[in-house]
């Protein structure tokens, strides 16, 4: 636990020097900062109410079949502006840009979360805008597709995501998410694109492979 008195260390200097370089499991096509047992990734977390989890320190499955799916289907996101909506480590926005998009902008809460995907998107050579802003009380942003992974595990946060998606979708953005079934996923309002098995380092998967889908938004509202 940190003591009281003890100095945050720089983010990117800190993923650069504990948290290993390797390909993502079922995406060997891309390699990301990925943290494991002796990373002590708290000493950059923080373990107060205030700080958000790290989840930008590995790859969930609603990202991992995102990615997946842009890289089989480039013509999705070549020549398009991309959004990635809780980029976490960025896997979903650097699949996009290497599948031919046109700008891809990565937005995630975590300040840690934007120095990881900055690092990230460095090491598969892509261009990435990433910043750290929650918009989902926003207007909807100028692109033309935004791609969510991983957003529906708070019954709270699904709601306000899915309102956004909504909009989003009002004002003409295409939306894609990518899940693997949470139980706050609103798969009634929902349209199945694809399915693949892919690896889920959350809900106590430990890195083992499910099978997870990629969502489009019905036209139910």
């Amino acid at each position: 636990m940190k003591l009281p008195g003890m100095s945050q260390p720089d983010p990117a200097a800190f993923i650069q020097a504990n948290l290993p370089i390797s390909p993502v499991p079922s995406i060997p096509e891309i390699r990301l900062h990925t943290a494991g047992p002796a990373s002590g990734l708290w000493r950059l977390a923080g373990r107060g109410e205030a700080d958000p989890p790290p989840y930008w320190a590995y790859p969930w499955a609603g990202g991992a079949v995102l990615a997946r799916h842009l890289l089989d289907r480039p013509e999705m996101v070549s020549g398009r502006r991309v959004l990635d909506l809780g980029a976490g480590s960025g896997l979903v926005a650097i699949a996009a840009a290497k599948a031919g998009a046109a700008t891809v902008t990565a937005i995630d809460i975590d300040a840690n979360a934007i120095a990881a995907i900055g690092l990230n998107a460095a090491i598969n050579g892509v261009n990435i805008v990433a910043w750290a802003a929650d918009i989902i009380e926003d207007q909807p942003p100028a692109t033309d597709l935004l791609v969510v992974g991983d957003l529906f595990y708070d019954p709270s946060l699904a709601l306000r995501v899915m309102a956004f998606l909504r909009r989003c979708q009002a004002s003409g953005v295409e939306v894609l998410i990518g899940d693997p079934g949470r139980a706050h996923l609103p798969q009634d309002k929902l349209r199945r694109i694809a399915t693949h098995a892919v690896a889920d380092f959350g809900a106590g998967k430990g890195g083992k492979a499910v099978q997870a889908v990629v969502f489009s938004l019905s036209g139910n509202s």
